[in-house]
């Protein structure tokens, strides 16, 4: 699946709908992806399903011929993070997810490594989570607002040759100004009047992609209610609007 910055007119928002699967099993995964078949083209596969199912669950979405997002946000020494992406590419993956924060000769190697690859994913540079605040931040030791040090890692990851970037819908607009060819993926996606659990720098999905993220991630509005697709359904629809 090649991505391209505003998604392409030619996309719908079945196109840029990520649905996280965060389970704790390929059971109740497979369970929400079948009530979906038909609806929805991406699916995301973070850590607490990955370490449950393993490779099996992408295998099994691949397989039935979804998109996948394997969101394991590798952040280590450059060597290691260099190997997990070569790991990554024979599984078929779409994107992948690596931490900005472990600096420019980590994001390096892992750009040279997709790049030597034939279907290695395209990479994404995690700035900021969207759990985080400014005091979350400063209890680590970082001064600056969430938006600043966002902005500042997104520059590091695109020196690095990395042109997929996650952030919060709060710093989609700068991040397009400031890095125009970039693909924004926004988690964070929350439908009005639904509950934002931990989750601290949001959006409805109509303002995350009018501020101009081109992939939306949601979760617990979808995985968590009595009506999956219909959830899909309107988070569509309100896409359609913005």
């Amino acid at each position: 699946m090649r991505l391209s910055a505003q998604g392409g007119s030619a996309l719908g928002p079945a196109d840029k709908l990520i649905v996280a699967l965060d389970f704790p099993d390929a059971r109740q995964a497979l369970a929400l992806v079948g009530r979906l078949e038909g609806r929805c083209r991406w699916f995301k596969v973070g850590l607490e399903l990955y370490l449950s199912a393993g490779n099996s669950i992408v295998s099994e979405l691949k397989n039935r011929g979804f998109w996948v997002f394997l969101d394991l946000k590798l952040h280590d020494i450059p060597n290691t993070v260099a190997g997990a992406v070569r790991s990554v590419a024979v599984l078929g993956v779409d994107l992948l997810t690596v931490h900005a924060a472990g600096g420019p000769a980590m994001l390096a190697a892992a750009s040279e490594a997709a790049a030597r690859m034939a279907n290695a994913p395209r990479l994404l540079a995690v700035t900021v989570l969207t759990s985080m605040d400014s005091a979350q931040l400063a209890a680590t030791g970082i001064s600056t607002s969430p938006a600043e040090q966002a902005l500042r890692l997104a520059k590091i990851a695109q020196g690095a040759g990395i042109r997929g970037l996650v952030c919060s819908p709060e710093e989609a607009a700068q991040m397009r100004t400031a890095l125009p060819d970039s693909v924004l993926v926004t988690p964070g996606i929350r439908p009005t009047g639904s509950s934002i659990g931990d989750q601290k720098r949001i959006a409805t999905a109509s303002a995350a992609l009018a501020a101009g993220a081109d992939y939306l991630v949601v979760g617990r509005p979808i995985t968590q209610v009595a009506d999956p697709a219909s959830a899909v359904d309107a988070i569509f629809e309100e896409m359609t609007r913005g």
